[in-house]
């Protein structure tokens, strides 16, 4: 009996196996085609068609000067810290296109770490709009991910759009104080080394912060609830999140938080495919025990990977 179940095991493996090599090679050829539709359609810039408008802000502001154009409600801004430019600097230094399709491709390649292969085109299909336009906020979902794990990561967040950092109150409410001191450290050490490079461009960078935070009117492509408003629910939602243990309310948190709820940042919500997986290929330990919080195994983040339960 016992060499009948393995033998049916062993089949629903292979059949698992195969169906997930199927679903990765259909996902690597739809990404392919939307590499290349992206750059077939980013040109002319002025159509009203056109793609990777914000890739192109990340791509186009000199180091000099990064803040020359920083209305965000502009076609054309840059509003993230020089930090976040001093990073892309090896990518930057390509044209304009190849610039574009490897953009393009770390985006597709975010919404297949957070989707795992089987949905990776259905990711692919509800963040349309967002890789369209080239914008960070996959990026953001995958470190919000990662930063249960690694919180380090929580740096990219907090020097790029700011204040979707208020998911950090995860880790404060449920008094995880090592994860937020790493945070805080990594953020700090990133932030010191590219203000010894580019001083001027931090203090510039202060300045547009304290013009444009909460700013949601002057485009069509932004809800217009002003982050005042959202603030604090997102507050709410995280510390809620954390005292009763559901990883996903800081993903809704911090795009509550976003300084703009652009339409496209919708795709953000991807991230709570990985948030409640109980699959996991590397996990967090349990949650350290506290009053009013009992300790318990979390739900495992994962390189995402969603069980068929």
């Amino acid at each position: 009996m016992s060499h009948v179940v393995a033998r049916r095991w062993a089949r629903e493996g292979t059949r698992r196996g195969l169906a997930a090599l199927r679903a990765e090679a259909v996902g690597v050829v739809v990404a392919a085609l939307v590499v290349g539709l992206v750059l077939a359609l980013s040109s002319p810039a002025s159509a009203p068609w056109a793609t990777g408008r914000d890739a192109y802000c990340y791509w186009m502001p000199s180091l000099g000067d990064p803040y020359a154009r920083s209305d965000w409600t502009a076609p054309v801004a840059y509003v993230y810290s020089p930090a976040f430019l001093q990073g892309l600097a090896p990518l930057r230094a390509l044209p304009w296109p190849g610039f574009l399709a490897l953009w393009t491709a770390v985006l597709l390649l975010a919404v297949r770490w957070l989707t795992g292969a089987r949905l990776w085109v259905a990711g692919i299909a509800f963040a349309t709009f967002e890789i369209a336009g080239g914008n960070i906020h996959l990026l953001l979902a995958a470190a919000i991910v990662a930063g249960f794990r690694w919180p380090a990561a929580w740096a990219f967040v907090l020097l790029t759009k700011v204040t979707p950092g208020i998911g950090l109150v995860w880790f404060a409410v449920r008094r995880e104080w090592r994860h937020l001191a790493i945070a805080g450290a990594a953020t700090a050490a990133v932030a010191g080394i590219s203000f010894a490079l580019a001083s001027h461009a931090w203090l510039d960078w202060l300045a547009v912060l304290a013009e444009s935070a909460g700013r949601t009117t002057g485009t069509w492509s932004a809800v217009g609830i002003p982050l005042a408003v959202r603030l604090p629910v997102a507050v709410a939602v995280v510390a809620w999140g954390a005292r009763t243990d559901r990883r996903w309310t800081v993903l809704v948190g911090a795009m509550l938080a976003l300084p703009a709820l652009w339409y496209g940042s919708l795709a953000m919500l991807l991230a709570v495919i990985p948030l409640r997986s109980t699959a996991a290929p590397w996990a967090l330990g349990p949650a350290p025990a506290r009053a009013g919080v009992p300790a318990v195994a979390p739900a495992a983040i994962t390189t995402p990977h969603r069980t068929s339960a």
